[in-house]
């Protein structure tokens, strides 16, 4: 048996991510499976996962790519400012950003997105790429859609983490 040659590409990820998570309220299966789909479907990415908010800070979650920095205080690098702010950034060139966390020296560029259940956050996406300037306002659009559907799929009663 051969394993298949057809990759998903970009337009495929929203769907994708749609069906994937139909009837699993699993957080972490969820997560999991989502930057599986992320590295799979965004060309020129080289880390794409999750990092949660537990006792205030960001802890390592489920990823794709190669060993990551375990935890980040609010405000420190792309994925802190993030936490704070509650806002998607998105860094075309991450050696230009103040306090950037070098995890993997290849990064170039990096686009974080808040994930909040109501106000609550509950973590970020962040995604990584070693081309300056990977990011575009539609990969934006497609990641804070995938948010949107794994907030949609969280139980009312999700965990606390902070």
């Amino acid at each position: 048996m051969q394993a298949p040659t057809h990759r998903i590409g970009p337009e495929d990820l929203v769907p994708m991510v749609a069906a994937t998570l139909a009837g699993e309220t699993d957080l972490i299966a969820n997560m999991a499976n989502i930057a599986a789909l992320v590295f799979e479907a965004l060309p020129d990415i080289n880390w794409a996962g999750f990092y949660l908010w537990k006792d205030g800070m960001l802890v390592l979650g489920p990823f794709q790519g190669r060993v990551a920095c375990t935890r980040i205080a609010p405000g420190r690098g792309v994925c802190g400012a993030v936490a704070r702010e509650r806002r998607t950034k998105v860094v075309p060139d991450v050696h230009a950003f103040p306090g950037h966390i070098a995890c993997d020296a290849a990064s170039a560029a990096e686009i974080v997105v808040p994930v909040l259940h109501g106000e609550r956050l509950v973590g970020v996406l962040d995604v990584d790429s070693p081309l300056k300037e990977r990011f575009t306002p539609a990969d934006q659009h497609r990641l804070e859609q995938v948010v949107a559907l794994l907030v949609a799929d969280m139980p009312c009663e999700a965990p606390e983490h902070s």
